[in-house]
């Protein structure tokens, strides 16, 4: 059963107001990677009362509870998911900016192998991948 973003912030004991609950939701239902602006169009989409600054001031509390990561794709905005999601690498379309998430046993195995060869247990890590569609020639 997957533990929603609410249930999270409860059981470290912060108080959910309506529209961090709201926040929260977005959060949940959102299959991107949202910036702070497309959290606040979303969140303010349900609840119009909801100011940017709520939003933000709720994504740093987030963050700072380890419920939210934020990640850093070169394009200067800040995204932010789940911090409670099984583990995933990214590839990031610099065309479009498209986010990709993949798994890979292979790379998980390799960089292990790196890891024990440099005389470290790898307690983990952060892979991001950054290219450009390969078009095929007719």
């Amino acid at each position: 059963m997957r533990t929603t973003i609410s249930d999270l912030c409860e059981d470290k004991g912060l108080r959910m107001t309506d529209q961090r609950r709201v926040i929260a939701r977005v959060l949940d239902e959102a299959d991107d990677h949202p910036d702070v602006e497309a959290l606040y169009s979303r969140a303010a989409a349900v609840d119009p009362r909801i100011s940017i600054a709520t939003v933000y001031r709720t994504v740093k509390l987030f963050e700072e509870a380890g419920i939210l990561e934020r990640r850093e794709f070169g394009d200067g905005r800040s995204r932010y998911e789940s911090a409670e999601r099984d583990h995933h690498d990214h590839l990031i379309d610099l065309n479009s900016g498209e986010v990709i998430e993949f798994v890979d046993a292979e790379i998980e195995n390799l960089q292990e192998r790196i890891a024990a060869k440099l005389g470290y247990r790898l307690k983990g890590h952060r892979l991001e991948l950054y290219g450009v569609p390969i078009r095929k020639e007719k």
